[in-house]
C-alpha cells in the first residue's frame, strides 16, 4: 500500500477535480484524452514576478505551481538559475493550448529551455508530474487570464 498508493490516490483525486472545480484566479486547469488535472497556483503576471518564479522554492505539493501569464504570444525560453527542485514546464498559447511540454528541468541548470514555439502561458509543476499524468502537447488549460480560450471558464 504505502508510498505507491499514496501517488494513484492524489493522482486519482487530480484527475477526477476539473469536473467539480469552478474557474478561479488560484487553479488552473488542464484537460486531454487522458484525463484532466486541477493545480492551485502562483501567478506570475509581471516581468518581477516572472523574473523570480519559483527561485529558492525549497518544496512544492504536488498539486500546486506557478502559472507565468505574458502580456502577448511570443516565443520564450525558461532556465533553472537559482531554483532548487527539478520542474516541468508546460508551454501554452494564447488560447492555451498546450504547444510543449519539458519534462524534469534540472535545478541550477542555466542551459535555456526554449517554449517550442509561440505562447503566452507557462505552468511550472514538480518535476516528472506532466509524465506521470499523461500531459503532452494539445491538452487544454483553463485559467481566468486566458483570453479567447480553447476552454474557457464558464
Amino acid at each position: 500500500m504505502g508510498i505507491r498508493h499514496s501517488v494513484l490516490s492524489l493522482l486519482a483525486l487530480l484527475i477526477a477535480a476539473p469536473a467539480a472545480a469552478a474557474c478561479r484566479d488560484d487553479t488552473v486547469m488542464l484537460r486531454g484524452d487522458w484525463g484532466g488535472a486541477r493545480f492551485r497556483v502562483a501567478v506570475a503576471d509581471d516581468a518581477a514576478e516572472r523574473a523570480r518564479g519559483l527561485m529558492f522554492v525549497e518544496e512544492m505539493a504536488p498539486s500546486t505551481g506557478m502559472l507565468f501569464v505574458y502580456e502577448r504570444e511570443q516565443p520564450t525560453a525558461f532556465w533553472m538559475k537559482n531554483t532548487l527542485i527539478p520542474l516541468d514546464m508546460i508551454f501554452a498559447d494564447a488560447e492555451g493550448r498546450v504547444v510543449s511540454v519539458h519534462s524534469d528541468a534540472v535545478p541550477h541548470d542555466e542551459t535555456p529551455i526554449p517554449s517550442g514555439g509561440a505562447v503566452q502561458y507557462v505552468l511550472e509543476i514538480n518535476g516528472g508530474l506532466a509524465a506521470r499524468m499523461g500531459i503532452v502537447s494539445g491538452s487544454e488549460m483553463q485559467h481566468p487570464a486566458i483570453n479567447g480560450a480553447a476552454w474557457p471558464c464558464d
